[in-house]
């Protein structure tokens, strides 16, 4: 299933692709989570579409290589998320959203698209409500027929009138992402109940667009006749996915119950997916709480990302008796993006020399061996584990695509490997702290009576920003290393609603972000660094990116015609950003630690490009191990 998230882009059940969210939906975030991009695509209509080459399965394919197509359907699985929420509505700013998988689940398990991702290609899509697809022989547009039998789940049916609106409302009245991937898109028109045209702008970037328009989330067009689109709501929305909201208590808990009634169930795009008869979440404040009502059975399964916790609180009796499994699943997929975000809206931070310094008073290092147990390696990438990675020197292709702003960039970008600054450590950084102290003189920055004061002789200070009680300690020596170059900061720790909102006006001075990679971006990336998104409020451009530059290498991504044109542009991309330290890349985990109650099976091959790896849409409770689990909870009580 593919949804288009606030957060930036589509996410396709879990993984934020390119110009797909989600992140990894929102916070995904996300976010979440980004269009994918179209290739050349053939003047007839196709059962999928994709970026590059041909599509891995054919018109006649029975269901994704990954799924169990007689996977049982049924029982419930139990979720945790963190934070809060007062809106069921996804699609637009108002409200306190959902983070995580839960910001995921709620984008995507009600509501269908045209087309929908296969969890084992880079960038391709199937059809879901479109039985197929066709590209204009010039790219002037696409056109997409619908199968008659889709349904909404209340049983109306679903038309080309309804996709229409959809893309007009989302556009108009969402997230601003929507209005940022969508602008090259002119206008839809439906052309009988069950065909619908898109027509894109004249001169526009037009790879992205196809599968950026089949992965638009479809609304109900009577439904929203006598509801205000753009409001926050309570009540569950009306959908046409797998799964309908059939409960919402606000702040604490959302129960999705599977639609048995789904007209889409027996598609091969759909084959043994959905397989949970309910999906409940419930929301915790704290994460401690949360890992403590884990152990007591509150709920069945969590994907850890404290390294802490997982080195030191997972060894309890539900483990060592076998009722809960602990497991590091590889993660196949591009490394999910986190760094520090360095907000350049901020005086201090317009000047790359100060956000270099702040990158020498980080020290990955200590932090890795003493805080997070080893388990990380340093990103130094904003595409790691990817070709797109700029892990060499510049080959004639990407020079090419810098020179023209050869002036504008760092001279570094063209004869240097990006490397993150680095320490042995034992937690000596003089070295690296002498040597921000030289940028920041260089850029007008003195220490007098052991206070920064900037170059008008105004005293220097941050402060990191966060939801999250476990990054003070992650936060605390970068704290220290700063006071030692005179800056005063500070950590502001503010409830998650409070941090959604500061973060959609801008309103911080560091903070860290982390969102899906694509294996295929497109014009996504315009969410993420481009000028016109770091103008808009709500949009994920924290970092306030307006670099002619960026914004060109950009359009260079989304144009590209090839995937060795794309990986080019991408890593001249990379240099870019890295070298003018516009975000601090932070670290990655090349796996999932994740812990559950022994309930659930799965199939034998993981959907590689997942960032969820199948859990929420593959996996399934297996009755047998449920009573059993059931049966020997029992007798230890």
């Amino acid at each position: 299933m593919t949804a288009l998230l606030p957060g930036g882009g589509l996410c396709y059940h879990g993984r934020v692709i390119g110009s797909r969210s989600i992140s990894k939906a929102f916070g995904a975030v996300a976010a979440i989570h980004l269009a994918l991009a179209a290739g050349a695509a053939p003047a007839e209509p196709r059962h999928g579409l994709s970026s590059f080459g041909d599509l891995k399965y054919p018109p006649d394919f029975p269901h994704f290589d990954y799924v169990d197509p007689d996977a049982p359907k049924g029982g419930e699985v139990r979720l945790r998320d963190l934070g809060s929420f007062d809106n069921l509505n996804p699609f637009i700013l108002k409200g306190i959203r959902l983070r995580g998988i839960g910001a995921v689940a709620i984008s995507e398990l009600p509501f269908d698209t045209l087309m929908t991702s296969a969890g084992d290609e880079p960038d391709a899509v199937y059809g879901l409500v479109a039985e197929n697809a066709e590209v204009a022989p010039d790219r002037s547009g696409v056109s997409f027929r619908l199968r008659p039998e889709a349904r909404f789940n209340d049983g109306s049916p679903l038309t080309a009138e309804d996709v229409v609106f959809s893309f007009e409302t989302l556009k108009s009245k969402g997230a601003p992402s929507f209005r940022i991937v969508l602008r090259d898109v002119e206008s839809a028109a439906a052309e009988g109940p069950h065909e619908v045209r898109f027509a894109f702008r004249e001169g526009a970037v037009t790879r992205d667009l196809p599968l950026t328009v089949a992965g638009i989330p479809i609304l109900s067009k009577a439904y929203y006749e006598t509801r205000e689109f753009d409001k926050t709501t309570l009540d569950p929305p009306l959908g046409s996915g797998p799964y309908r909201i059939v409960r919402a208590d606000q702040g604490r808990t959302i129960v999705y119950e599977r639609a048995a009634d789904y007209w889409a169930r027996d598609l091969p795009v759909n084959r043994g997916r959905f397989n949970y008869g309910t999906i409940r979440f419930d929301f915790y404040r704290d994460r401690n709480i949360a890992l403590e009502a884990f152990k007591a059975g509150e709920y069945d399964f969590r994907e850890e990302f404290t390294s802490k916790m997982w080195a030191t609180a997972y060894d309890f009796p539900a483990i060592r008796d076998g009722l809960v499994k602990r497991e590091s699943i590889p993660d196949e997929s591009p490394a999910s993006r986190q760094f520090f975000v360095l907000n350049q809206r901020r005086g201090i931070f317009k000047d790359p020399r100060v956000r270099a310094a702040f990158d020498l008073a980080f020290d990955f290092e200590w932090t890795n061996k003493n805080i997070f147990y080893g388990l990380y390696t340093r990103t130094k990438s904003l595409y790691q584990n990817t070709p797109m990675a700029a892990r060499s020197l510049p080959a004639p292709g990407e020079i090419a695509l810098l020179e023209p702003y050869r002036d504008r960039l760092p001279a570094e970008a063209f004869t240097r490997v990006f490397e993150p600054p680095a320490t042995d450590g034992s937690g000596n950084v003089r070295r690296n702290l002498r040597a921000a102290q030289r940028l920041l003189g260089e850029a007008g920055y003195s220490v007098k009576n052991g206070t920064l004061r900037s170059p008008s002789g105004q005293p220097v200070s941050v402060e990191f920003l966060t939801f999250s009680p476990t990054f003070e300690r992650v936060y605390a020596p970068h704290v220290r290393n700063l006071e030692r170059l005179g800056i005063e900061a500070t950590i502001r720790i503010v409830d998650s609603a409070q941090y959604a909102n500061r973060m959609q006006k801008f309103d911080f001075d560091v903070t860290t972000a982390a969102f899906g990679t694509s294996p295929t971006p497109g014009v996504g990336e315009r969410n993420f660094w481009g000028s016109e998104s770091a103008r808009s409020p709500g949009s994920i451009n924290y970092a306030g990116i307006a670099d002619p530059a960026v914004d060109a290498l950009i359009e260079k991504i989304a144009d590209a015609p090839d995937r060795r044109a794309l990986e080019t542009a991408a890593r001249a991309l990379d240099r870019v950003l890295l070298w003018n330290r516009y975000v601090i890349p932070q670290w990655f985990n090349p796996a999932h630690n994740v812990a559950y109650w022994d309930k659930f099976e799965r199939p034998g091959t993981a959907p590689k490009y997942d960032n969820n790896f199948g859990f929420l849409d593959t996996w399934w409770i297996d009755p047998g191990k449920a009573a059993d689990l059931e049966a020997r909870r029992a007798a230890n009580r």
